[in-house]
């Protein structure tokens, strides 16, 4: 990638308390171009400049990071082509990913990034989680359940409540929070969740609001 855009991934995340060795850096890079190689063919995102990957999807991966159990077993639902469950894999080893979307190609492209990364303890899964297969094989297995996909959060609450461990994590990224979206965080007390925290910043060289909502299961 070009210096100045190394320069922002490299700054970016530490914003997140993330520092990036050389290593890790070069493995953005092949994420980066292999991302926009494969776009050229199939539509994998609507983000295609090189600044535009590594801000929106690369950086906003990377923030959710500090509200992450560490060590933990991690379900990524709706993870289009790898966002935000690779980069976190990338950046913290240890954690134990599963990334699950819909689309086919987007799962073909999740799973030659991983072989080409040589990533390890992370799987991609072509399906839906409303699939009583994928329910049944995964149900209460997980630490933390988390997308960027859904917007609407009482279904992204009601969909990742059966595979949480007792204790587990559901963790939202959305925008900007508005009027009745604010009032709508409170959704997780339907279905015995307990509200934990809500984190609001603006994404590191953007002016885009972004915002966390972690939910306890109960």
């Amino acid at each position: 990638m070009e210096m100045e855009n190394e320069k922002l991934l490299i700054e970016g995340a530490r914003t997140f308390g993330i520092h990036l060795d050389e290593k890790t850096v070069a493995a953005f890079d092949l994420f980066l171009w292999e991302l926009i190689k494969w776009n050229q063919k199939i539509n994998l995102t609507a983000i295609r400049s090189e600044t535009g990957i590594i801000t929106k999807h690369f950086l906003d991966s990377l923030s959710v990071h500090p509200y992450l159990p560490k060590s933990s077993s991690l379900l990524d639902i709706g993870s289009g082509p790898g966002f935000p469950g690779i980069p976190l894999k990338m950046v913290e080893p240890a954690l134990e990913v599963t990334l699950i979307d819909s689309v086919r190609k987007k799962v073909d492209f999740q799973r030659h990034i991983i072989r080409k990364l040589g990533l390890k303890g992370i799987d991609a899964i072509h399906g839906r989680v409303q699939e009583r297969e994928i329910l049944q094989r995964m149900e209460d297995r997980f630490d933390c359940a988390l997308s960027r996909a859904f917007s609407d959060l009482s279904t992204f609450l009601i969909l990742s409540y059966p595979f949480l461990k007792e204790g587990g994590i559901a963790l939202a990224m959305k925008g900007e929070l508005k009027g009745e979206e604010a009032v709508d965080s409170r959704e997780g007390e339907s279905v015995r969740y307990r509200m934990k925290e809500t984190v609001t910043f603006t994404l590191p060289f953007t002016s885009l609001k972004r915002t966390i909502l972690l939910f306890e299961k109960q």
